[in-house]
Formats: C-alpha cells, sequence, structure tokens
C-alpha cells in the first residue's frame, strides 16, 4: 500500500489558480499511474485526470481539459494538478488516487489506493 498525501487546497476567486500536490510514500512511486478525483457535496467522485507512471500519457475530463495539467516528478515521489481559470462548479474535495499500472486510467475502481482529499473553494 501506498500512503498519498494531498496539499495545495484553498479558496480562491473565479478566474483563479491553485496547483495541488499529491506526495507518495512509497519509493517505487515510479511504477504507480496516478489520478485525481473530486468529489462536490451530494455527488459521486469524478474522474479529473490522469497520468500514466511514466508521464508520456495524460487523460482529462471534457469539463477540466483545457484548464487543468497533470504531471508528475518521479524524483520527489509528487504528482501535480495545476488548475488555471476556476470555476464555482470546481468546487470539491480533490482526491489523488494510485495503482500500479502503465496506463492513465480514468475510472475510480481502477484505483487502489487514495488520499485523504484536499478541499478547493471557487467563489463567484
Amino acid at each position: 500500500q501506498v500512503q498519498l498525501v494531498e496539499s495545495g487546497g484553498g479558496l480562491v476567486q473565479a478566474g483563479g489558480s491553485l496547483r495541488l500536490s499529491c506526495a507518495a510514500s512509497e519509493r517505487t512511486f515510479s511504477t504507480y499511474a496516478m489520478g485525481w478525483f473530486r468529489q462536490a457535496p451530494g455527488t459521486e467522485r469524478e474522474f479529473v485526470a490522469a497520468i500514466s507512471r511514466g508521464g508520456g500519457r495524460t487523460s482529462y475530463a471534457d469539463s477540466v481539459k483545457g484548464r487543468f495539467t497533470i504531471s508528475r516528478d518521479n524524483a520527489k515521489n509528487t504528482v501535480y494538478l495545476q488548475m488555471n481559470s476556476l470555476e464555482p462548479e470546481d468546487t470539491a474535495v480533490y482526491y489523488c488516487a494510485a495503482r500500479q499500472s502503465d496506463y492513465a486510467m480514468t475510472y475510480r475502481s481502477e484505483y487502489d489506493n487514495w488520499g485523504q482529499g484536499a478541499q478547493v473553494t471557487v467563489s463567484s
């Protein structure tokens, strides 16, 4: 099991930016595909972005494409989510997820390690 800790959440005005980080405890971090999901109150957890273990392949939800960028630094055991042009609809708890795989997976059920979540609130 890999331990995941998110950071970087907070309150921002619409149109602003935030960068989330997810630090992993596992020294074999480079063998894990990583993903970001989010969950707003009263809704199911939904896919946001994913990246393959080497960083060469990424995938995004249509709602964030062109605004969010996922990246990773395997030397630092960290994955990032750069969020630009934030909208009130982006308000949610954001979760980092991991699974030992080569693919940028987009389904929640494909991941078996989860962080505790980071709150992102976008005011209008």
